[in-house]
């Protein structure tokens, strides 16, 4: 299982889905709601949760996508109860944080992975933004 805001997506995100799969035979993806994109990056996503939700799930990689929770995740994490999460090398969350989180509403068993970058320079979606408004 993996989080993120997916919005501009880019191939930085495909990289991200690819390494995450190879820890498990069914990807789940989790979109932050737009709520919680602008709380955690300060801006709005450019694409709506549902759009964002569309398009990563319509990518072949992609077995599961569901918009994420607004709050209580641990919660949400327990309901689907992944084997694994893939953390993105930028995400907030510590794995010793997350595995925590997890503990405290009974997920022990879950492994927890920081995922490497893809081209830590130029694969983010902050970068892509800025060059387009640079054109």
């Amino acid at each position: 299982m993996v989080f993120g805001a997916f919005d501009g997506f880019h191939p930085g995100h495909l990289h991200f889905f690819k390494e995450a799969k190879k820890y498990g035979d069914y990807l789940i993806v989790s979109v932050g709601t737009d709520k919680n994109v602008h709380k955690i990056k300060g801006k709005k996503p450019l694409f709506c949760q549902d759009k964002r939700v569309e398009l990563a799930g319509a990518l072949k990689i992609v077995d599961k996508c569901i918009l994420g929770a607004e709050t209580e995740f641990y919660k949400e994490i327990k309901r689907i109860a992944p084997d694994v999460i893939c953390l993105g090398y930028d995400q907030w969350g510590t794995t010793r944080g997350v595995k925590d989180g997890l503990a405290k509403v009974g997920l022990t068993n879950v492994e927890v992975v920081r995922l490497k970058p893809y081209k830590k320079k130029t694969a983010k979606s902050t970068i892509f933004k800025k060059r387009s408004v640079d054109l």
